[in-house]
Parts: structure tokens; C-alpha cells; sequence
């Protein structure tokens, strides 16, 4: 089995997309990805749009050339969406979807009408390939019975987790649990995946009171003591105190916890979380979403990689002296 994760936030967007390779399969799970439209009341940086346009192009080679494709739930950092704002995967890039391909999904039925419109916006793309498939098994494919997205009875809905098997190797995807619920922590244990890969908890988040922080770490600390390699990543990294707490979480348990970063052995960029200092540093010019929106703006010379800040530097001030 391979994983390969393709967004996160610890590798600059948000998004929980990876791609499972066994020898039977090719599984793409929630393709999509978002960069957080304001935050620190400001709109994404360059630098961050440069890198989403390069991962959103590897979640549509993915899409294109995978077996199964699995959607946790409706959100726009997880699905393809038709009314899709310039730094999200729109419906309306990809290709027509291969016959071969099959979809398996959450079902709408507790979500809200706009979850449930984005539920047939897939049904139209996917057409008769798209299965509600929660409870539902398919050769070394099982779903999960619809999960809290967070805390029980949460306003956001609820998740499915996916579980694939691959002669001794089992991984599991906890989308968005964000370990704040034991029963979903105790039902992904019993599933005895040897590597899993789930959202933490949003620790950016105000309202997160502390009997939630403290569930969400005895909950990661349950993980870790069943789990062999325990990935957690997406929300958890919106904040420079995620990595602290991933941190604290490796000294706690004596085993390294991973980011998707870490797992894929690549540097993490934690672009959401310093985007005020992207701005300090590389200023933006007055207008340029706007004209990035409209298609008169380049991203061309913008990085993900933060070791050419002269040529970004650059870049903005090019684009300044651009006018409407």
C-alpha cells in the first residue's frame, strides 16, 4: 500500500486529499482543497494561491486516473464544487470523468440545503458511478456509519471514515473528527488500522473551550497507544500552537506523531498560519485579487517554497505597478 497525502495544511492549503495505491486500486480521497478565504482579515497571499494552483492540478491528475474516488462529506476543502471562488477546486476544470471510475460517498440525507445541493452537483458529474455509501463495504473499501464532524450534534454535520485493507497494512481517513468525539475514536480503533490519517482539533478556534482541548489530546493519546503511525494534520495546523501541541503529543507518547508533511518527507508549509507575515514581508498591491480573479493577474514568480522571498518580492512589486 501507498499513501500518498496531496493537501494539508501543513503542506500550504487546506484540504485532507490523499491517494491510497494498492494492487487492485486506486483510491482518491476528498478531492479538494481551499486556502481559508479571510483570515486576520486578510485574503489569501500570492504565495499560498501560487502553491494551490499546483496541488489542485495533482488532485485533478489524480482524479483523472483513479478507480475509486471517496467523499467524506460536502465541505469545500474536500469536493470539486461548481460555484467554486478562485482559490477552491471548481467543477467546471475537470475532465469528463472516466466510465470507469467509482464514487463513493456520505450521504445528504442530515445535511443542509447547501450540503445537499453540493450532493447533487457530484451526483450530476458522477452520474450513475455515485453511491451513498455509508455502513457499506466493497472488496478491501468500508465506510463508516455518518461520524461527528467535531463535537456531537455539531452545527457543521457529520463525516464518513474510510477504511482500505491491504494484506497486513490497514489505513484509515478520519476527515474532519477532530478527536472531540470518543465514540468515533473508540469505532476508528476497533477498525485495528495500522496507519491512520485524521483531522485534530481546531485549536485556532476561540470557542474551543478547554474540556474539548483536553478530550481531543486523551483521545489523540488513545490513537497513538493503538495506532502504529498516526498522521494528524488539517485543522490542527490553522495555528502556530498546532505544532506544539504535536509536538507535546511525540514527547507524551514516546512515538513520533506525523503531519502530512512529515509523513510525505517534505518541509512544512504552514502558509494559513503565517499569512500576516507573508503580507509583512511581501506586501500585496492594492487590487490584485481582484485582478487575479478577473484573470489579470499573474501568479507567475509567487511560491509556495518560502526560500525565494527576493523574486516574490519582486513579483509584487511588478504587479503594483499594474493598473485596473
Amino acid at each position: 500500500m501507498r499513501i500518498e497525502i496531496i493537501g494539508a495544511e501543513s503542506l500550504g492549503v487546506r484540504s485532507l486529499c490523499c491517494l491510497v495505491t494498492t494492487p487492485a486500486r486506486r483510491v482518491l480521497i476528498d478531492p479538494g482543497l481551499a486556502l481559508g478565504y479571510v483570515r486576520h482579515g486578510l485574503l489569501p497571499h500570492p504565495i499560498q494561491i501560487a502553491l494551490g494552483r499546483t496541488l489542485r492540478k495533482r488532485i485533478i491528475h489524480a482524479l483523472n486516473h483513479a478507480d475509486d474516488v471517496v467523499v467524506s462529506h460536502f465541505h469545500g476543502d474536500h469536493i470539486p464544487l461548481v460555484d467554486a471562488n478562485p482559490y477552491q477546486l471548481s467543477m467546471h476544470d475537470l475532465q469528463h470523468r472516466s466510465q470507469s471510475v467509482r464514487c463513493w460517498s456520505k450521504s445528504a440525507d442530515d445535511s443542509s440545503p447547501d450540503m445537499r445541493k453540493r450532493w447533487g452537483d457530484l451526483v450530476t458529474w458522477f452520474g450513475d458511478a455515485i453511491r451513498a455509501a455509508e455502513g457499506c463495504t466493497h472488496g478491501p473499501l468500508a465506510f463508516s456509519h455518518a461520524v461527528p464532524h467535531g463535537t456531537p450534534n455539531s452545527a457543521l454535520g457529520s463525516v464518513m471514515m474510510t477504511r482500505i485493507e491491504s494484506g497486513a497494512q490497514v489505513f484509515v481517513h478520519a476527515s474532519d473528527i477532530q478527536l472531540l468525539d470518543e465514540t468515533t475514536v473508540d469505532s476508528l480503533i476497533d477498525w485495528r488500522p495500522t496507519t491512520v490519517l485524521a483531522g485534530g482539533p481546531p485549536l485556532y478556534l476561540g470557542r474551543l473551550g478547554v474540556a474539548e482541548r483536553e478530550r481531543a489530546w486523551q483521545n489523540a493519546l488513545r490513537l497513538a497507544e493503538h495506532v502504529k503511525v498516526v498522521i494528524l494534520d488539517h485543522h490542527v495546523l490553522r495555528d502556530s500552537s498546532g505544532e506544539a501541541w504535536l509536538k507535546a503529543l511525540s514527547e507524551t507518547t514516546g512515538k513520533r506523531i506525523y503531519c502530512a508533511a512529515d509523513f510525505m518527507g517534505r518541509p512544512r508549509q504552514l502558509l494559513e498560519s503565517r499569512r500576516q507575515e507573508l503580507y509583512d514581508d511581501m506586501p500585496v498591491p492594492p487590487g490584485w485579487h481582484g485582478r487575479y480573479a478577473r484573470g489579470a493577474a499573474t501568479i507567475e514568480g509567487y511560491f509556495g517554497d518560502m526560500g525565494d522571498r527576493a523574486q516574490c518580492a519582486k513579483r509584487a512589486r511588478t504587479d503594483d505597478r499594474q493598473t485596473d
